[in-house]
């Protein structure tokens, strides 16, 4: 694995309970690489779905299942792999009836079938999604700075 790379590995149980604490270590993760408010409140959102995608349909017909999520801080970008090994899904169908969202719906009239999945790619800039074992999908955000550079971990010392 490239030596510049900071790995997070993290496994919850599929639960909704769980599922913030994804959120809070994708969250924290951004904030240290300096990502905007705006940047880390869409990764939260795309982190959330993901597993409460898991959650909600990976393990219904069982009662015990985990989710992996992986976070890899990059230079310029932040990775999140969310993995379950649950029940797949027919990903082409899906993938297929996702559109674009009619906003002149209410809430209650939108349909709940690929909604986390629209709102994942809307957020995220690369979104793959494979589903041959349970199912994998990998989200990635990158750094803007706007021509700033900064670093969490840098302290300026001024010396004579």
């Amino acid at each position: 694995m490239d030596k510049t790379v900071d790995v997070i590995k993290l496994t919850i149980p599929a639960k909704p309970e769980y599922v913030s604490i994804a959120r809070l270590a994708s969250s924290g993760a951004a904030c240290r690489m300096g990502y905007s408010f705006d940047d880390i409140e869409d990764i939260k959102i795309a982190v959330s779905e993901a597993c409460t995608n898991a959650v909600s349909h990976a393990y219904k017909h069982q009662s015990l299942g985990s989710i992996q999520i992986m976070i890899e801080c990059r230079k310029h970008s932040l990775s999140i792999t969310v993995i379950d090994t649950g029940t797949s899904f027919n990903l082409q169908k899906v993938l297929g009836e996702l559109k674009p969202l009619d906003t002149s719906l209410s809430l209650s009239q939108v349909s709940e079938g690929g909604l986390g999945l629209f709102l994942i790619d809307s957020l995220m800039d690369e979104v793959t999604i494979s589903g041959e074992r349970g199912v994998v999908v990998k989200m990635i955000k990158f750094l803007k700075r706007d021509g700033v550079e900064r670093s969490a971990d840098k302290v300026s010392t001024a010396t004579d």
